[in-house]
């Protein structure tokens, strides 16, 4: 199971309004986000085909909403995948109650100015009341319902103002957005104004549930997320790292050895691997960190998480020159990912390790290839680089990649 990444429902609000600023630009909430102001370019179809089109988006942005909503009320710290937790009901629903305030808006501009500003407050004032009804229960008469309004603001004090603030700043932002057409290219002007406004409904929507997650009793909520977290065995991992750190002070070797009992049941977190380490290294147990850096690494590379991977095989090689990794799909999965990053001197050893180390593996052409490439890039090593390719084509004559093996050679001036 993925590790559950959860927030207590004590944290002060205080520091989930600073973390929550970053809350639509993490996981799945920004490429969400980015597509969906992308998808604002449907506007320009022609007559009611751009209208229809564009309350479509504006159904998934609000759906999209409420799954945060409803996902941080659940206890994850982490933004929803798409379509995760909420219903299309709670999306259309929050579509027509905001095209409702625009349009009344509208109104009282065109027809009764005075009461632009009172439509403005009360929408404000309510709209917070209405969305988190809305996207909890689906339920639009109840949403709609005034006193049910008093309920909810009620319940949440001035905190309620936070969320009314965010949907002041959104309209204003929607004004401008509209007004700024006539100083901006639209083709510009429409992406960028609509990736902001959906960065503020997402986080409005996950301030609201924050609020719901420190008031869950109140509501009669009962957060999935802790409950994930203790089936997950997450819990269990947190108490072992307190013994862990309690103990190691004065028997290392007996926290090791509990670290080690966890780590061979299941798939154990990073911080239980680093304070593993950490321990090794008090007793400065080398050839310990090597052989768990072998399958620490493993471990990180069939989660999909190479970059790390290619850190701790930075660290290793700390240790030990020679080190790399004991699979050659990991090896070379980390020399290309080295490649990718600029990072030639060790992508050069990868590669030159995987052709020694596994000679007769279909890869072997391709990072032996790649390796004559990165000693190429340095005049005093086009010698060493002609002869490795020189044995590339001796090992592999009909090897797929042969043509650019030869065409690597004639750069170097090797007949082909």
């Amino acid at each position: 199971m993925p590790r559950v990444e959860t927030v207590a429902a004590d944290t002060p609000f205080g520091d989930r309004l600073r973390t929550g600023f970053g809350y639509p630009l993490r996981g799945a909430a920004l490429p969400t986000c980015v597509v969906i102001a992308l998808l604002h370019y449907v506007g320009l179809l022609p007559s009611y085909i751009g209208a229809l089109a564009s309350a479509l988006v504006w159904a998934a942005t609000w759906r999209y909403a409420a799954d945060c909503l409803l996902h941080t009320a659940h206890g994850y710290a982490d933004p929803p995948d798409v379509g995760s937790d909420g219903n299309d009901a709670s999306g259309w629903g929050l579509t027509a109650i905001h095209l409702l305030v625009a349009a009344l808006c509208l109104i009282a501009i065109v027809f009764f100015p005075r009461l632009l500003w009172p439509v403005l407050i009360v929408s404000a004032l309510a709209l917070p009341a209405i969305d988190m009804s809305l996207a909890f229960d689906g339920n639009l008469a109840l949403a709609l319902n005034p006193f049910n309004w008093t309920r909810v603001i009620g319940s949440f004090g001035a905190a309620y103002l936070i969320p009314v603030a965010i949907n002041l700043l959104l309209g204003v932002l929607i004004v401008l957005a509209s007004v700024s057409t006539a100083l901006l290219p639209r083709l510009l002007a429409l992406p960028l104004f609509a990736f902001a406004y959906t960065y503020l409904i997402v986080l409005a929507f996950h301030l609201m549930g924050a609020m719901i997650h420190q008031r869950h009793e109140r509501f009669g909520l009962e957060p999935e997320a802790p409950k994930l977290a203790r089936a997950g065995g997450q819990d269990a991992d947190e108490t072992l790292l307190a013994e862990v750190e309690a103990l190691a002070p004065a028997d290392p070797a007996a926290a090791t050895a509990l670290l080690v009992a966890r780590m061979q049941d299941r798939i154990a977190p990073a911080s239980l691997h680093l304070a593993y380490r950490r321990l090794l290294q008090r007793q400065n147990l080398r050839d310990g960190l090597l052989v768990h850096g072998q399958i620490w690494i493993a471990a990180l590379i069939a989660q999909g998480e190479s970059r790390r991977a290619l850190g701790l095989l930075q660290e290793c090689r700390g240790i030990d020159d020679g080190f790399i990794p004991d699979d050659p799909r990991t090896c070379g999965e980390l020399a290309d990912l080295a490649a990718r990053l600029g990072m030639s001197r060790l992508a050069l050893h990868l590669c030159g390790c995987f052709v020694a180390q596994w000679p007769r593996d279909p890869q072997a052409a391709h990072y032996g290839l790649l390796a004559a490439r990165k000693l190429a890039e340095h005049v005093d090593q086009r010698a060493e680089a002609t002869a490795l390719l020189d044995r590339l084509v001796a090992a592999w004559p009909e090897h797929p990649l042969r043509a650019e093996i030869d065409a690597q050679r004639r750069l170097l001036g090797s007949p082909a």
